[in-house]
């Protein structure tokens, strides 16, 4: 039996997702290729891509090689690799394959794959840290692997600035009995574009923290893909976003429970202000038959600063079989609450103080559980930034 359980937002939400409930097929009918023919041009006619302005990247859909890159720099702690891999050494490590036309043409046109290897039993101290820049608008392709050894420990951040186009492809296979948090800051320039795709496969008895920061860029699309290579691991998706005027970021989650007694839970905060600032936020679940024990949750909120703002938000559930010990969503978008910031004013605080601790409330629960200090500060300092220009 398959059930598909999508969430109806709540009246008066600033959404449209109710216009289109349930999904045009299983997630695990979804194709996923090495091979860009496999993919055809999106129209956003397509279930995937009905909420992306598809007219506007359309040059990350071209099946061409480009030659630009990014300006990398990166901290690697003691005992930590990077090297270049071919694509037929990534498939062989586990690495599931691109599900979509971007993702595959990032990894068709990337020059190789960048593969960070952290070996076994190692346990970081500091995080690992990989800074990439863009300072043009040229397109640019690239696919990052992530390989965490048995029963390794590690932080891993990755941070994106400056302006590109750019397709990315990160995959990530850990081992048996490890634990990794992944941090991916988007901090780019209004005029960046990018396009990613995560993919993250949690060992046996593993645990993954997969956190996404989403605070600048024109329009940015992540997918985030969970999958369990053997009982016991657990995978927690966390995320936050604040879009401006103009911005259309967009979050895409799909953990797929195919292995018994597996976890997983996702949280996803976002807050928008301006005219036209759109997000989009999709997350799916599909507990397989084979997936007995699975306890699962997912939770979106979305904070309307101010009028013309458009918040998008899709929860599913597909389930196939009712031995599980748990499995639920929830989605809620709501304006600014002034019975808060009433509150608050009636104790002496400004109103603009007030406005401002609400907000950092909102976030709080989500921020707090990055577990990276400087990027904790760093994404309170942006939310400050944005709370002043739409203030000012």
């Amino acid at each position: 039996m398959s059930l598909l359980t999508p969430q109806r937002p709540a009246s008066g939400a600033h959404t449209d997702s109710a216009a289109t409930m349930v999904p045009d097929q299983s997630r695990a009918e979804r194709t996923t290729s090495y091979d860009v023919a496999d993919f055809p041009l999106p129209t956003g006619r397509e279930e995937e891509w009905r909420f992306t302005p598809v007219d506007r990247i359309g040059m990350l859909f071209r099946d061409e090689a480009t030659g630009a890159h990014l300006t990398w720099s990166n901290t690697l702690p003691d005992g930590v690799t990077l090297r270049t891999a071919s694509t037929e050494e990534v498939r062989d490590s586990g690495a599931p394959a691109p599900g979509d036309r971007a993702a595959v043409v990032a990894a068709a046109h990337s020059g190789g794959a960048t593969v960070l290897e952290i070996p076994a039993e190692v346990e970081l101290d500091e995080p690992v840290r990989l800074r990439l820049h863009g300072e043009s608008s040229d397109v640019v392709h690239g696919h990052l692997v992530v390989r965490l050894g048995r029963f390794a420990r590690a932080t891993v951040v990755i941070e994106h600035a400056g302006t590109s186009n750019f397709g990315e492809l990160v995959s990530v296979v850990t081992g048996d009995g490890s634990q990794l948090t992944l941090v991916s800051v988007q901090e780019w320039d209004d005029t960046a574009h990018h396009l990613a795709q995560h993919d993250v496969v949690v060992g046996r008895d593993a645990s993954v923290r997969h956190i996404a920061v989403t605070i600048g860029g024109g329009i940015v699309r992540m997918n985030t893909n969970a999958t369990y290579a053997g009982p016991g691991g657990s995978f927690e998706g966390l995320g936050v976003y604040f879009a401006d005027a103009g911005q259309h970021l967009e979050h895409r989650l799909f953990v797929d429970h195919a292995a018994p007694h597996c976890r997983s839970n996702v949280e996803y905060k976002g807050a928008l202000q301006g005219d036209t600032a759109h997000t989009v936020w999709v997350g799916d679940v599909l507990i397989r038959a084979s997936a007995e024990g699975t306890d699962t949750y997912e939770l979106n909120r979305n904070l309307v600063l101010t009028a013309g703002a458009r918040a998008d938000s899709v929860p599913n559930l597909e389930i196939e079989t009712g031995e599980i010990e748990g499995a639920g969503h929830a989605s809620a978008t709501g304006r600014f609450d002034d019975e808060q910031l009433f509150y608050l004013m009636a104790r002496g605080i400004p109103q603009d103080e007030a406005r401002r601790l609400v907000v950092h409330g909102f976030f709080a629960s989500v921020v707090g559980r990055i577990g990276v200090p400087e990027v904790e500060e760093r994404l309170m300092q942006a939310i400050e930034r944005e709370l002043s220009a739409g203030a000012a």
